[in-house]
């Protein structure tokens, strides 16, 4: 069969059109934070995570695998958009994998006590009585288990993974890996007739230490293996031998991103790389899809569908990861290894459509795709998940699609890990709500720091913050269109070069084509607090540093946001420098005709325990300014997210170092009920605000770049403000 590679400009084509030409949608409908199924009296504090995720068979009961807490855990989504927790079991071990078959969930754990003396088990688990029922030794560590369609069968990866801090990570290391095939007669695993697969003397790297990742099985009986550090797929007869095996080959792809540089640039090539493929499903009796993750020498950022006689007849080259970028969801910082790197993939059919559904790990999306054609995919979606999505389950008869995100970031005082639902009807696609979607060349964004208003209904200009150190940018939005559309990027340069040493958080017309843009500044990343003015080239002709008896008080925490009042132009500084009152913020004026500093103090609302109050925004519109106010809480701790107003009469700017007078403030919006629409966790940082020219409000969050986030950006209008 021929290779068929979806060009970019189809892509692009094809993702652009499907909002106007789909008749049904996947959308999310809720989310199940993992803390969640722990009992009372637990340190709920401990880390927890969700990886690989399977449903009953009647669909009304999610399985996922926990090996931080050595469980699995029980979800009840007879309801599906308000899942309940049904508590945790424990394994004994580290459990990989977990499935149903009848009223019985088999789990593989991992036992070992070293990757040279590696052990596993099978256990058999009761639901209604959480207990487990039966063990089978198999003889090593399992990674994946799949059931056969007709549960007459469990296929068990034996990895035997090696050690990757040993030499330099590579194989061999003994012992090998191989593939348990394992009768299950009455929901009973029949242990002793289990069936040892060996995998060894097939691959061309590592042949004496195959290490099998990932197993599925077709109706026919058939099972597929990845090998993922060999670069090899097996396939195994219904009679339990090999039937055929193959090389896993080579990708060279352009037009990516593959420096970690600050800068968001798809303009570069790697060079042919192995595939390492991760995740393996059966798309139909013939042909099976991998996620190329790689590991130790590869990782192409595709996935691809090869025919089970070894012909590869699809591969994704750059066109998921570009789509990726496009909707703000590129992990920058993941460009010098494997960016996006796809990890999952699962097949279904829903509605009589064959579809696969691809998780990107790093950038945090499920693609989905229509399989009509399994030689020419075509890109449906990109949806929104927990902060790395390692497993996916799917529920037809219910319509449900599932996601287990595994990182649990609670630590650093973010987003703990999620299990999240999606549901298939003929809504409208609810994401995403802003795509560079057509722009040439492609413009990839993220870390949306800073709104601000242009001439025009529904034009408006943004900044991103020093996650992209190195290419600090205005953006063009129309928000006319749905999803909105960045439609330009204007760099920042200093003397002709990208400017260097910029925190972009605030933004502001300078009513002559140019812009003010304030910099929040970190001293201890030698990046000051300073407010600049680009011309409409984006060159810096003016910049303005903080007087001596400012900086003398300053913390990390600087500007959020920039607005222009006739000669004067006003910063909101995030939070309180060491010479404010407790509670109390500047809102920072500087009169840019007699070069003169004053201030007034705002009054913050009063913070939850172990959470800090601060400001994000700042915008004049008419007789008011408003403000955005925020806490820094994430998920389920998140509690203040809103806009005030302050009447504009109030701000007079008194001389800094004496008493600053206090504006009074008048709540205008919680965000908290925007920020749920996408039946998410809830963003702890709304970023941007602004008012266009005819008067609509419109809203944006910061993604963080994608980093230890699952960069999810909302962007959306509160209509008409006065």
């Amino acid at each position: 069969m021929p290779i068929k590679t979806l060009g970019l400009t189809s892509a692009l084509a094809i993702f652009a059109a499907f909002p106007a030409l789909a008749e049904t949608n996947f959308n999310r409908i809720a989310s199940f934070a993992t803390p969640l199924n722990m009992a009372e009296g637990e340190d709920l504090a401990r880390e927890t995570s969700a990886e690989i995720i399977s449903a009953s068979e009647d669909g009304m009961t999610l399985v996922y695998t926990d090996s931080p807490l050595g469980v699995v855990g029980l979800v009840d989504i007879t309801d599906p958009r308000a899942p309940k927790a049904m508590g945790n079991i424990d394994v004994g071990g580290e459990p990989t994998t977990a499935v149903f078959i009848g009223d019985k969930i088999f789990s593989g754990v991992n036992t070992s006590e070293s990757y040279t003396n590696p052990s596993g088990k099978l256990v058999t688990i009761d639901p209604a009585t959480r207990s487990i029922t039966a063990e089978c030794d198999i003889g090593g560590q399992p990674d994946s288990v799949a059931k056969a369609p007709d549960g007459s069968f469990l296929a068990i990866a034996i990895e035997n993974e090696r050690d990757e801090d040993l030499g330099d990570g590579g194989l061999p290391q003994m012992p090998a890996g191989y593939v348990v095939k394992l009768p299950v007669v009455d929901g009973v695993a029949d242990c002793d007739a289990q069936l040892r697969i060996e995998m060894t003397g097939m691959a061309e790297i590592g042949a004496e230490d195959p290490e099998p990742e990932y197993v599925d099985v077709n109706a026919a009986g058939e099972i597929v293996v990845t090998l993922q550090e060999n670069n090899h797929l097996v396939v195994i007869g219904a009679d339990g031998t090999v039937t055929n095996h193959f090389n896993a080959g080579e990708v060279e792809v352009s037009g990516i991103d593959t420096k970690r540089d600050g800068r968001l640039d798809f303009t570069a090539t790697k060079g042919a790389v192995p595939r390492e493929p991760d995740a393996i499903a059966w798309i139909d009796g013939d042909h099976f899809a991998t996620a190329n993750e790689g590991d130790w020498k590869g990782g192409t950022r595709t996935w691809s569908i090869f025919h089970k006689d070894g012909t590869l007849v699809w591969d994704s080259g750059n066109t998921l990861e570009r789509a990726i970028a496009e909707i703000g969801h590129y992990p920058e910082h993941r460009s010098h290894t494997k960016g996006v790197e796809l990890e999952s993939v699962k097949f279904d059919t829903f509605g009589g459509v064959p579809m696969a559904f691809v998780a990107s790990e790093r950038g945090s999306i499920i693609a989905v795709y229509d399989l009509t054609d399994p030689t020419s995919p075509v890109l449906k979606q990109l949806l929104p998940s927990g902060v790395s999505p390692e497993g996916i389950a799917t529920i037809p008869a219910r319509n449900l699609l599932i996601t287990a995100n595994e990182v649990d970031l609670r630590e650093d005082g973010l987003a703990p890990a999620h299990v999240m639902l999606y549901e298939l009807t003929e809504a409208p696609a609810a994401y995403p709500m802003l795509t560079s979607a057509g722009s040439d060349p492609l413009i990839g964004w993220g870390a949306l720091s800073g709104l601000t208003a242009g001439t025009e209904p529904g034009q408006l200009y943004a900044v991103s913050d020093s996650v992209y150190g190195a290419m600090p940018r205005i953006y063009t939005i129309d928000a006319t269109q749905t999803p909105a559309r960045i439609t330009a990027a204007l760099d920042i340069t200093r003397g002709g070069d990208a400017a260097q040493k910029l925190d972009l958080e605030g933004i502001a017309p300078d009513g002559k084509g140019g812009f003010w843009l304030a910099s929040e500044g970190r001293s201890d990343r030698l990046i000051p607090h300073a407010i600049y003015n680009v011309n409409d080239k984006g060159e810096i002709k003016q910049e303005i540093a903080l007087p001596a008896e400012l900086l003398a008080h300053e913390i990390r925490f600087g500007f959020e946001g920039i607005t222009v009042a006739g000669d004067w132009l006003w910063m909101a500084v995030q939070r309180e420098w060491k010479d404010d009152p407790k509670g109390m913020v500047k809102l920072l004026a500087y009169n840019t005709a007699e070069k003169a500093w004053g201030a007034v103090h705002y009054p913050l609302d009063t913070p939850a325990e172990g959470a800090w109050m601060g400001l994000s925004e700042i915008t004049l519109h008419g007789d008011w300014v408003y403000i955005v106010e925020r806490d820094n809480q994430i998920a389920g701790k998140a509690q203040t997210k809103k806009l005030y107003r302050v009447p504009a009469a109030e701000m007079q700017p008194a001389e800094l170092g004496g008493t600053l007078p206090v504006v009074t403030k008048e709540l205008v919006r919680d965000f908290l009920p925007d920020l749920a629409v996408l039946n998410g966790y809830t963003m702890d940082k709304v970023e941007g605000f602004a008012i266009d020219a005819a008067g609509t409000g419109w809203v944006v969050t910061d993604n963080d770049g994608v980093d230890d986030s699952s960069g999810e950006t909302l962007f959306w209008s509160i209509g008409a403000v006065n």
